[in-house]
């Protein structure tokens, strides 16, 4: 048996289709299939675990009618395949998403609805593989689930790579005429800004702080000698 041959789609459904409509051999229909004969045997004689429904390779255009008749005119006769079964291939279509992450798109969805807005539907739709009408209802807030949906970074989700996230974004920056753009991280959401501004505030008072110590303009405070009164006088205030 060749096993570089060409076999059916589903060898055993069509085995069973041979066996159950054409007088060929069992090794004929082993090997055009791709099976053991004793498989086969099993088929005629009932004893398999499982019934397979048969599936008709000729109406599948896996074989012709003149091979079968030849087959079963010369049992030493190999069945030689119409064409070979066709391959799946995955094309164009949403990103496939592994089901324990499929919960988490809404999620990335809302934040980068909510931090890239000049990313268009259609390119969401492509990195976090979800439909246009899923977006809208987020957009919305007409999604059934709205009240549990958190914004939450789709990188840290698992949803896209870092890198994903950032061409995208430079490439819809682009389109949309945005220049000198500059990915920030929104993880810190509407606090950023504030944050930033308490920081230098901070820094500010610091060097301010310390030119007045080296100007002599304030004195620094002396440390107070803790004695048994001075605690006491602590405690009472």
């Amino acid at each position: 048996m060749a096993s570089d041959k060409p076999t059916p789609l589903m060898p055993h459904a069509t085995a069973a289709w041979l066996v159950d409509n054409t007088g060929l051999a069992f090794t004929q229909i082993a090997e055009f299939c791709g099976i053991h004969i004793l498989e086969v045997q099993a088929m005629a004689d009932d004893m398999t675990g499982s019934k397979y429904t048969g599936r008709d390779p000729v109406h599948a255009g896996e074989l012709a009618m003149s091979e079968i008749e030849k087959g079963q005119a010369d049992p030493d006769y190999a069945l030689v395949m119409s064409k070979g079964p066709e391959q799946v291939r995955r094309t164009k279509g949403p990103r496939y998403t592994p089901v324990s992450k499929r919960q988490d798109k809404p999620d990335g969805i809302a934040w980068l609805l909510r931090n890239h807005p000049e990313i268009s539907d259609g390119a969401i739709c492509k990195l976090i593989g979800t439909t246009r009408h899923t977006i809208a209802a987020i957009r919305d807030r007409t999604h059934w689930n709205i009240s549990e949906i958190q914004s939450k970074d789709p990188v840290t989700l698992g949803l896209c790579s870092q890198r994903e996230l950032d061409g995208l974004v430079a490439k819809a920056a682009k389109k949309a005429g945005i220049e000198n753009v500059v990915v920030e991280d929104g993880r810190l959401g509407s606090d950023r800004a504030a944050l930033l501004e308490e920081l230098r505030a901070e820094r500010d008072d610091a060097v301010r702080k310390a030119d007045a110590l080296l100007n002599g303009e304030v004195e620094p405070a002396a440390k107070e000698e803790l004695t048994a009164d001075t605690l006491f006088k602590k405690s009472q205030g």
